[in-house]
């Protein structure tokens, strides 16, 4: 019985190991500037920006900041509904130098670092999410939530303030 025990723990870990793995929020052998060009395509046909959440898989603020995102509903639906979310890896395997050089070097805030494009590639916004994090757990709603609004294409529409 001991020996059935033992070894159905093991399977279990060893499935969650494997589901953690194919999970990976950054692909450090993606061909970001591919990916960015078809998230700007996609942008501008559903009128949003893009979010760039610059960081890696290594990276435990980067990882939380997708749950948090994911697990608010506010959050969530502010994301889907005015932004294109791209994970743009910066990792030992690739940096992506030259596409974080052409957005100002925002890796010297740390990680994450989010970078908001508008639909023709230009990056109109950096955002430190040292700003957004509440404590040393998580991220505060409410900050989050104040970055996103400011940055969504209606925020920026001059209409909107006539």
């Amino acid at each position: 019985m001991k020996v059935f025990i033992f070894f159905a723990l093991c399977f279990i870990s060893f499935s969650a190991s494997a589901q953690q793995e194919s999970k990976k929020l950054y692909n450090p052998e993606a061909n970001a500037t591919k990916d960015i060009a078809a998230a700007l395509k996609k942008a501008a046909a559903e009128k949003k920006h893009v979010l760039l959440q610059t960081g890696g898989n290594w990276c435990s603020w980067c990882i939380e900041f997708a749950r948090f995102a994911k697990e608010d509903a506010q959050i969530d639906s502010i994301l889907n509904s005015s932004f294109v979310w791209y994970h743009l890896n910066y990792s030992k395997e690739n940096r992506n130098e030259a596409l974080l050089a052409k957005y100002g070097f925002p890796q010297r805030f740390g990680f994450p670092v989010f970078i908001v494009l508008n639909t023709k590639g230009e990056r109109i916004h950096t955002q430190s999410s040292e700003y957004l994090e509440d404590g040393k757990k998580s991220y505060d709603q409410k900050k989050v939530m104040g970055f996103l609004t400011a940055w969504t294409p209606n925020a920026l529409d001059a209409k909107t303030y006539q």
